[in-house]
């Protein structure tokens, strides 16, 4: 699946990104800034965490072991195929020809995305990780000579479209963040029926045009509803003494998706859409400040719900809100997962390095009053150590699966 070169996609001069900074590159988009928030109520019950020793929920509870070369990844965006199969799409992986790793020393890295696809029998849980290999090496399942990361995918009439965000190498950068978003894509499958989804034809579509600069993650999470597909983009910029942060909502008609960069509108505080973002009216939808989240309908409970990992303490905390609309007003942030064990000093999965980022729910995999969500967690810690914590501890850097008691309605 080769993208159309674009100047935005042609391979930079700059040397090749170490995948050091590929796997921390998240994280400069989710701790831009701290929240200020307060101490937020826990949903009472313990939840069920993905191959915890405790008696998990009767029905398929998603969850993430290492085979077919794949060790580890971020992301983990899902969206359900049709009534058998769910894909699944990684960030940013680990691989490896050999199978029984019990660490990653000296494990190679795809910069990019990797897929599977998983579905269920019998209420038990089985993955296929879909690593694509060229020249016998494990690449990245879209572009070439680009390094795209995966957001939130949705279907329209039959139509898989995958956002995707292009990334470049900024070696010129202070810090360890040498990277900067370079664009922004969509790739479109009008046939996903194959079994492997590296064989699906592709095409990738161009919406950098109608994104500006200050969006660095447009398709955080995808909303079909109504007549348009919508969207609450990461916005983050500072003109003519004005800061606005937070999750802005833009969207795209649905019977305009053979184009869409020429037909993003953007939601203004005076109720307005428009094709250009005005900076100074611009609405923040959700103040939540994050690259990677959930917003899904519940009908039972008639509201929409966003899910999201708080940015206080590392990510200590997995959050939610809930709305009427889409364009809110959302509700008070409160705790859907209150303890993540990954940044819980005393924890045998602590580390002073660890951070946790990426919450999400997943409707495909709900039952009765349960919500199924999850999140991954990383290091600050320098990677190309071979004595790291991320390459010594395979429970990092993947997804953890929750199953929490989703929380009562907000009162009508």
């Amino acid at each position: 699946m080769i993208f159309p070169e674009t100047p935005l996609s042609r391979p930079s001069p700059a040397p090749r990104p170490s995948w050091r900074r590929g796997l921390l590159a998240t994280m400069l988009l989710l701790f831009l800034c701290l929240s200020g928030c307060a101490a937020l109520p826990v949903v009472p019950d313990v939840p069920v965490r993905s191959g915890d020793p405790q008696t998990a929920p009767a029905y398929c509870l998603p969850a993430f072991p290492d085979r077919d070369g794949w060790y580890g990844g971020d992301g983990a965006y899902s969206i359900q195929l049709d009534d058998r199969r769910v894909l699944w799409l990684f960030g940013d992986t680990f691989v490896s020809e050999e199978e029984g790793r019990r660490d990653r020393i000296d494990m190679a890295v795809v910069l990019g995305t990797t897929v599977a696809v998983s579905t269920c029998a019998a209420g038990e849980f089985i993955i296929r990780y879909r690593l694509m290999r060229k020249d016998g090496t494990f690449v990245s399942s879209f572009g070439e000579g680009e390094w795209l990361w995966p957001q939130d995918p949705f279907l329209v009439a039959g139509t898989l479209y995958i956002p995707l965000i292009a990334v470049r190498a900024a070696p010129e950068q202070e810090g360890p963040f040498k990277f900067a978003v370079a664009g922004h894509r969509l790739a479109r499958i009008g046939d996903f029926t194959g079994d492997d989804p590296n064989r699906w034809v592709v095409d990738c579509l161009d919406l950098t045009p109608g994104i500006p600069g200050g969006i660095k993650a447009f398709a955080t999470t995808s909303v079909v509803y109504g007549n348009h597909v919508y969207f609450f983009p990461f916005y983050s910029e500072t003109k003519e003494g004005r800061t606005v942060l937070g999750n802005i909502l833009a969207r795209i008609p649905l019977d305009r998706l053979a184009a869409p960069a020429r037909s993003i509108e953007y939601l203004h505080g005076d109720g307005r859409w428009d094709a250009k973002l005005d900076h100074r009216l611009v609405k923040v939808a959700l103040d939540a400040a994050v690259s990677e989240l959930s917003v899904r309908y519940h009908p039972e409970r008639r509201e929409w719900v966003a899910v999201y990992m708080s940015l206080e303490n590392n990510g200590d905390r997995m959050l939610y809100r809930t709305a009427a609309a889409l364009e809110g007003p959302w509700s008070a942030a409160k705790a859907l997962v209150g303890t993540i064990p990954e940044v819980t000093l005393h924890s045998p999965r602590f580390d002073r390095n660890n951070f946790c980022y990426a919450g999400k729910e997943h409707r495909e995999f709900s039952r009765g009053k349960n919500m199924v969500v999850t999140y991954v967690c990383n290091s600050y810690e320098d990677f190309e150590k071979p004595t790291s914590f991320i390459r010594r501890n395979l429970f990092l850097y993947r997804p953890v699966v929750v199953a929490v008691p989703a929380p009562p309605p907000s009162p009508q």
